[in-house]
């Protein structure tokens, strides 16, 4: 009984990932977390810290939680001291600068290695920039993967939901399948009981025949054997009283034929006297043949009786079982198929009671009530993105600008720069080029702060969401925690699932999700609902056995053979013995007549030719006899052979058929008389045994229909690795699109911030190698530092400022 496989609902794409990819960044950004907060989430200080009531307890569960997180404090605490210090230490410097110090006085000493130091500070300062510029375009390309992460969590969120709602629908189509796939069994057993009679009644002939068919088959040929040694017999009469008449006819023509040959021999005289005459006469006698008219007799008795009807009458009260059973067992089909309806309500109550239906309303509603808020705050977290996206470009220009002025300055200052002119000669484009960079160590004053302070924030939330979330997500810590009850404040995931007073655990049931695992026990709801309760229908079962136990089939005896017919075929077989045909066979097999007949006649042709003094009447009659034997042997070979032969062959035939016929007679009759008492003792118990046959074939439907739909209801429906893709497609949404861009911008904008420091030192120091001196050192032994015009004097002077 072929009841189909249950259908797999086909589901949507997962999650799009956003067009821009930074996998490097994103490695040193996971680096970097891992050395801020190397420890693993500590699942029971935080269950215990959701749950304690005691300030004392509470004070030491605050304090472990700071430890946690005590890298996270320690970059925190560095980023305030960052973002309060960096604008007190600019402040400092633009008024020490004022002042004449800190660089401020434009004066530059000279020395020997001043070419060597500015190419090193260029260098460096380029460098710097180049780490800047890089941080920068990681910045921009984080920002902007950020906002399409944001962007693109809806529409992803919407195509994992409808992948859950997919499933939720799949789970009452497939119950519904299981359900309807009952009309199979139903069928089948509505079909057998309709032809209850047709079925049973063929098993029950199939038990008798089993014994019957041997002994009929045994009598019929029986009497087709008789029949064969009858007809054997009968021509064996016939042909004797044919080959009687031929040897009647023919020893007339011999005697004749002898007659005429002693006159023609008395008138050739001597020459013909050694002919002999004596073979002109039949060796065999045909009316020795013993008659077997007693053999015909007691086997036309058997012919003539109506043992072959009888026997054919066996077969046709046997015909008629099906017709008997189907009419003494309607009350018994009727009872049956009030049960099949009975258990087709019963079926069709599972609807009802499984508990599958519960858990696919609960989490459909949770699933819609979810789609709903998240619509709900579509526009202003797209709005608020929008703003977001905004601020961090702009904080990036100013990165950007700090960068533009480095290169500026770089480009410059060597382009305006010629080493020979004196510092307070420097020309204007030397001059700009060291104004751009104190114009970038500006900005890096005025804008960095700023920039900590957006990287502080987006690092305190980035980092602590994913090393709470994330990171505890991949090590399954997470799920430790959502099994803590009462964690999180009006979540219970019993209830949510539908099982009041449940312990659903949510680790326990992403694991076997992940293993495509069937939700009946993923959620291990035998525990809670029995499927041999709900798919019990013992009880209908029960009364069709019980309606099958009060069935009384009764059928017409069988009887093979009556007393007077056993004693029929038993004379048949003894009198029907052929006599002793041993003398006729061997007569029959001799020569017609005593002497050759064409031998005889070639004597005589030779006689003919011999006589010559005796005249020609003689040599003409022996010619003529001599013809005259030729054409009657040619005739006596024409009409005994086949006589003969047919004879010989139905005394054999005879002979073969008779040699067994009384034991195989007495075989026939036991086996016949065995039959008989076999089908009279054993009748009833092939009845009741073939009921019994059928009655558990027709169970058999439905105890085959509830183990499948057992097997089907705990390892094919709901099928539920479409939940732990959902939330491994959430985990990719949160952690890969979401806070891997975050975490990836405040790290740019980090590295970013951290170089400005190096930036500033480094372009303040390099910015005097190209603004233009208020004064100079000149020395009279250096041709670099004298006007062209006393580069041939080298007259030693004391310094002088000027």
């Amino acid at each position: 009984m072929e009841l189909g496989n249950i259908s797999q609902p086909v589901y949507g794409p997962g999650p799009e990932a956003p067009g821009s990819s930074t996998p490097g960044l994103v490695g040193m950004v996971h680096g970097f977390l891992q050395l801020v907060q190397p420890n693993a989430l500590p699942v029971e200080l935080i269950a215990d810290f959701g749950q304690s009531q005691s300030e004392d307890a509470t004070g030491d569960q605050v304090q472990e939680l700071l430890l946690y997180e005590l890298g996270f404090l320690v970059c925190m605490a560095i980023g305030l001291l960052f973002i309060i210090l960096m604008p007190l230490v600019g402040c400092c410097f633009c008024c020490c600068r004022c002042c004449g110090n800190c660089g401020g006085r434009m004066y530059q000493k000279q020395g020997r290695r001043m070419g060597c130091r500015r190419r090193a500070l260029w260098s460096s300062v380029l460098l710097v920039s180049a780490l800047l510029l890089a941080g920068d375009v990681c910045a921009f390309i984080s920002n902007t993967r950020f906002s399409q992460a944001v962007c693109g969590t809806f529409p992803n969120v919407n195509n994992t939901m409808d992948n859950i709602r997919t499933y939720l629908a799949s789970i009452p189509q497939q119950i519904n399948f299981i359900i309807d796939s009952s009309d199979v069994p139903l069928g089948r057993a509505n079909h057998s009981l309709q032809d209850f009679g047709p079925n049973l009644g063929s098993m029950i002939i199939s038990g008798i025949r089993n014994s019957t068919d041997g002994a009929l088959g045994s009598l019929q040929s029986l009497l087709q054997g008789m029949e064969m040694v009858e007809a054997a017999f009968g021509s064996i009469t016939s042909t004797h009283s044919n080959l009687e008449e031929l040897q009647s006819n023919y020893s007339q023509q011999l005697a004749s034929l002898q007659d005429s040959l002693n006159q023609t021999l008395q008138r050739c005289g001597q020459p013909c006297g050694n002919v002999s005459l004596d073979g002109l006469a039949f060796s065999t006698n045909f009316s020795i043949i013993p008659g077997v008219e007693q053999q015909l007799e007691a086997l036309g008795d058997v012919s003539g009786s109506n043992i072959t009807a009888d026997l054919n009458e066996v077969n046709s009260t046997l015909d008629t079982t099906p017709a008997k059973v189907q009419e003494q067992s309607r009350d018994v089909v009727t009872k049956t198929q009030d049960q099949l309806g009975l258990i087709r309500q019963e079926i069709w109550s599972l609807q009802e009671q499984l508990p599958l239906l519960n858990v696919e309303e609960s989490v459909g509603a949770f699933v819609s009530n979810a789609v709903s808020v998240l619509e709900e705050y579509r526009e202003p977290i797209i709005a608020s993105d929008g703003l977001r996206w905004s601020v961090c470009v702009l904080l990036c220009c100013m990165v950007l600008l700090v960068v533009l002025c480095n290169i500026i300055g770089l480009l410059l200052g060597p382009l305006g720069l010629k080493e020979s002119v004196l510092p307070t000669q420097r020309s204007s484009l030397s001059n700009a080029g060291g104004n751009f960079f104190m114009a970038g160590v500006g900005f890096s004053f005025i804008f960095s702060w700023l920039l900590m302070l957006l990287v502080l924030i987006t690092f305190v939330l980035g980092g602590n969401i994913y090393m709470l979330v994330c990171k505890s997500w991949h090590s399954q810590q997470l799920f430790q925690l959502l099994d803590t009850p009462g964690l999180i404040p009006g979540f219970n995931l019993s209830e949510l699932l539908g099982q009041e007073g449940g312990t659903a655990n949510f680790s326990e049931i992403y694991r076997r999700c992940q293993q495509d695992t069937a939700l009946w026990q993923t959620l291990d709801l035998d525990q809670s609902v029995s499927l041999d309760k709900l798919l019990n229908i013992s009880q209908y079962t029960g009364e069709i056995s019980a309606s099958f136990e009060k069935v009384n089939i009764t059928l017409s005896p069988i009887l093979l053979l009556n007393q007077s017919q056993r004693d029929l075929l038993l004379n048949a077989s003894q009198a029907g013995q052929p006599p002793d045909f041993t003398p006729t066979l061997e007569q029959l097999d001799q020569n017609l007549t005593r002497r050759s007949l064409p031998d005889l006649a070639a004597e005589l042709e030779q006689l003919a030719d011999k006589v010559l003094l005796q005249g020609t009447d003689v040599k003409d009659s022996l010619k003529t006899d001599a013809h005259r034997l030729r054409e009657l042997d040619e005739e006596m070979q024409m009409n005994f052979p086949v006589l003969l032969q047919s004879l010989k062959e139905n005394i054999h035939l005879v002979q073969s058929g008779t040699a067994q016929l009384e034991a195989q007679t007495k075989a026939a009759l036991g086996k016949a008389s065995e039959t008989e008492e076999f089908v009279e003792r054993e009748t009833a118990n092939i009845i009741k045994n073939e009921t019994q046959t059928f009655l558990e074939e027709l169970l058999d439907f439905f105890e085959t229909y509830i183990s499948w739909a057992k097997s089907t209801l705990t390892g094919d429906v709901a099928r539920c690795k479409p939940i732990a893709q959902t939330l491994d497609n959430v985990e990719a949404i949160t952690c890969d699109y979401i806070l891997d861009s975050l975490n990836a911008f405040w790290f740019s904008l980090g590295w970013c911030t951290f170089f400005l420091l190096p930036s500033i030192i480094l372009a303040v120091r390099l910015a005097k190698f190209y603004r233009r001196m208020d004064t100079a050192d000149v020395y009279g032994n250096e041709d670099l530092e004298m006007p062209p015009a006393l580069s041939f004097y080298k007259i030693p002077r004391p310094s002088t400022r000027h």
